[in-house]
């Protein structure tokens, strides 16, 4: 899927929401939020912070609510993103546009409370991953092998290293190993990480 110029083309290329996302981006816009594309979807913003962001998917249609940990959810309608993972994030789905109407005050009132929460500074902080990883022996012995490669692994930083590490070590067959190893190698000697084109 390519990504999005504008919301208008993500709600076209979701054209089986698109009076859900319709109505939810026309909430939006009455506020003081700013609107833009970030991770293919759209999301709305205070000052330099996300607030929230839509999302249509195969079954329902959701908003996300970057630090909804703070919303007091007295209806009960949010669930964590991605449980056990996300600490903050929080979502509330919609399967069809009469729930969302039916629901359009109480809705209000969540984008109105995340808003506030943002402008009082509410915001978990962000944990920083480890960075511990370990070189798997398939890896090492690619790199024992070319120095142009061992040469350019030390140059990257330690978050790539360890995305090439996990990347080889989570494939279970030595021939899925073999492949992926030769994928990233032109990507380590441009100095590149795993995951640069998706940033």
């Amino acid at each position: 899927m390519k990504k999005p110029k504008h919301v208008e083309e993500y709600i076209e290329t979701n054209a089986v929401f698109s009076k859900e996302l319709i109505f939810l981006r026309t909430l939006l816009l009455e506020t003081d939020l700013e609107e833009s594309i970030k991770w293919m979807f759209p999301v709305y913003g205070y000052g330099k912070k996300n607030v929230l962001s839509l999302g249509a998917f195969k079954e329902y249609v959701g908003i996300w609510f970057f630090q909804g940990v703070f919303l007091k959810d007295t209806a009960g309608v949010l669930q964590n993103a991605q449980d056990g993972k996300t600490k903050a994030m929080r979502q509330w789905r919609f399967k069809n546009i009469t729930e969302l109407k039916k629901q359009k005050a109480l809705v209000v009132s969540y984008i109105e409370e995340a808003i506030q929460n943002q402008r009082d500074g509410k915001e978990l902080p962000k944990s920083k991953p480890s960075l511990a990883f370990s070189i798997p022996p398939e890896l090492k012995v690619k790199l024992a092998e070319d120095s142009r490669l061992a040469s350019a692994f030390k140059k990257i930083s330690p978050s790539k290293k360890k995305e090439y590490c996990e990347y080889i070590s989570s494939a279970k067959r030595e021939a899925t190993k073999t492949s992926r190893i030769e994928k990233i190698t032109p990507m380590i000697l441009a100095l590149k990480g795993l995951n640069d084109k998706y940033k």
